[in-house]
């Protein structure tokens, strides 16, 4: 059974009614801090929490918006709180018309209203034809007539079911109406559709999904007094946590206390250890050389106050990596965290007979990115079984392919506001979404594993159009499957270098010559340090005879060149080859002293090549021949 709409009523910084709608899968609330995201989730886990927890019912006092407060206490009234619309599935559908006769029950969805009296729950949508289910009952039961079928139909409570049955001698007739009083029981005093009720207690009360809140302090304490779990004396949230490691283990704390030796207890709990390693290390990847594992220990000291004699049992819960172990809490909160939730979730996970949603309050909070990927990845997983909804501030938390997920929540003057993302426009509310978005398509411009870096856009589009070119004159031409990369200069190549190599790319460079010392040294570094080979770094002197420094607008005839900068500067007067001083070899210089200017737009001539959609026509037989000869050596160099 799906969870598919929410409707907040009123709960603590929910004011006014908002409606939202969940994904099937995964649902992503995203807000700042205090905006109300933490209180969706409780207040949805109060609706049908998974076990009995005084943290999660609904109160008057601390849950309802304080501003109201005072007038809904004259009021005397028991406000709803949530009301949540859940899909009847297929499987469930077909039960009850097995039951109850084809096409008497009509409901594809229902709604459930929780109040804040924990007690009231109100069902809405449903509807059963009780007509139709009479017709058809009596009728498989042989007692089918118009005046019974009339008398039934008019029945309110169970006393006059029972005085309709006994008015009856015929065996036939009272047997039928024995089969027919559970349908006709009328406990819930909201109901005067007996079937409507019938259905909801048989089938869609009993199916209702059961929801499962978590979040970073229920975590796995790493010290564990076996007495106090016993007393339930642990903090509350430890104690839960410690108990389901315990029930999933399968030991009975009371036997421990008695037991002299403890070795079959630890067995039990390294066994489930196992189990929930085998799941944490398929998606924990930044350490896997880690180990659980579990002591337990007998204290025995006098209190001094009264002599007596005080016997407690730890059980110790420790960490060991590279022979070295430490206690839980001393590992990353990441970890613990990790580690904790599965303890947790494996809880539930072995109820076949029930239905869960998890709610989970900023999973991963404490991982770094790569690892919250993974945890993003476990999520993913978890949802073709569980229906899952969290909370997150990370960008690294939400997947800029399923932005259909994400809902927002908004602090206002009224109350917290819950939207889709595509209504929101406050700022700082959409940051976490609008990082993921830009984070991929950074990700997403590296489209092949292998990267030539490149300074500018400009030298993106000259390559590309001069290999069009040369590849449609059969010459040698950039391969298809190297992706040119524009880094925004000389100065940032480096830090390009270092992003893709973590990302285990092939990188090669194609670098203008350095005009200062300071990027040569940084360069010299990542050589130095073997972040990239030496061999892998081109500059476009290289490919041209007699040039100490170049730049890539080198490669050009300096006819060639000017053809397009004048084109592409019609406010300028036309540069002919006797303006340019002969001392200088580079012709952006030589263009820049002409001109006077320190540096002119290289995008413009770049650009005009593409306008113009020249073909070998307009070049010189050098300047294709030391492109031809530039793409070759980078082809070579990816190989």
């Amino acid at each position: 059974m799906k969870l598919k709409k929410v409707e907040i009523h009123k709960y603590k910084s929910f004011e006014s009614e908002q409606k939202f709608e969940l994904n099937d899968g995964i649902t992503i609330l995203v807000g700042m801090n205090e905006s109300g995201k933490t209180a969706t989730l409780e207040a949805i886990a109060k609706t049908n929490y998974f076990q009995d927890d005084k943290q999660f019912k609904f109160s008057l006092t601390h849950d309802y918006p304080r501003k109201e407060k005072k007038k809904v206490d004259k009021s005397g009234e028991n406000p709803k709180a949530v009301t949540c619309t859940y899909e009847i599935p297929q499987w469930l559908l077909e039960k009850i018309s097995e039951d109850v006769g084809q096409n008497v029950f009509r409901s594809k969805e229902f709604s459930i209203t929780s109040k804040f009296s924990n007690s009231n729950r109100t069902f809405g949508g449903v509807s059963a034809d009780l007509e139709k289910f009479i017709s058809g009952k009596t009728k498989e039961l042989g007692i089918s007539s118009n005046t019974t079928n009339e008398k039934l139909e008019k029945i309110k409570s169970l006393s006059e079911f029972e005085s309709l049955a006994a008015s009856f001698k015929d065996e036939n007739y009272l047997a039928a109406f024995k089969k027919l009083k559970t349908y006709f029981e009328f406990k819930w005093d909201t109901w005067s559709n007996p079937i409507e009720e019938y259905i909801v207690k048989k089938y869609l009360d009993p199916n209702l999904p059961k929801f499962l809140y978590y979040d970073e302090y229920f975590a796995l304490p790493s010290r564990i007094s076996i007495e106090k779990l016993e007393q339930e004396a642990l903090e509350e949230n430890e104690y839960k946590t410690a108990k389901a490691l315990f029930e999933l283990a399968d030991i009975n704390t009371k036997e421990i206390i008695k037991a002299k030796d403890f070795e079959d207890f630890v067995a039990e709990l390294e066994a489930t250890e196992a189990i929930i390693s085998e799941e944490l290390f398929k998606y924990w990847k930044t350490n896997k050389n880690l180990q659980i594992t579990f002591q337990i220990d007998k204290k025995e000291e006098t209190d001094p106050r009264n002599n007596l004699r005080i016997v407690e049992h730890i059980l110790d819960v420790r960490v060991k990596s590279k022979g070295v172990s430490l206690p839980l809490k001393n590992r990353s909160k990441g970890f613990n965290w990790f580690f904790s939730f599965l303890v947790w979730f494996k809880k539930i996970q072995e109820d076949n007979a029930s239905n869960y949603i998890l709610l989970l309050d900023e999973p991963g909070l404490n991982l770094h990115a790569s690892a919250q990927a993974d945890l993003l990845r476990f999520l993913e997983d978890l949802s073709k079984d569980y229906q899952i909804l969290y909370t997150t501030h990370s960008p690294f938390m939400i997947s800029s392919k399923n932005l259909d997920r994400v809902r927002t929540v908004l602090e206002t003057d009224k109350g917290s506001i819950i939207s889709d993302s595509i209504q929101e426009k406050d700022p700082n509310t959409l940051f976490p979404l609008q990082a993921a978005l830009g984070y991929d398509i950074a990700q997403n411009l590296y489209v092949s594993d292998k990267n030539l870096l490149v300074e500018g856009v400009s030298d993106l589009i000259i390559l590309t159009s001069i290999s069009g070119i040369l590849e449609a004159e059969n010459r040698s031409f950039l391969s298809q499957d190297i992706t040119i990369v524009p880094t925004g200069g000389l100065e940032k190549v480096a830090t390009f270098i270092s992003l893709l190599r973590g990302s285990k790319l092939e990188i090669v460079c194609l670098l203008d010559s350095y005009s200062d010392a300071k990027g040569k040294a940084k360069m010299d570094k990542m050589i130095a340090d073997k972040i990239i080979q030496e061999n892998k770094i081109r500059f476009y002197d290289e490919f041209i005879d007699s040039y100490k420094k170049a730049d890539l607008e080198d490669l050009f005839e300096k006819e060639d060149y000017l053809k397009l900068f004048n084109s592409a500067f019609k406010e300028l007067a036309d540069i002919k080859m006797a303006d340019l001083d002969s001392n200088i070899s580079q012709i952006v210089i030589q263009i820049n002293k002409h001109i006077g200017k320190v540096s002119f737009n290289h995008y413009r001539p770049a650009n005009e090549l593409v306008k113009l959609a020249v073909d070998k026509s307009f070049f010189s037989d050098i300047t294709l021949d030391r492109f031809e000869k530039v793409f070759a050596e980078i082809n070579k160099l990816f190989k």
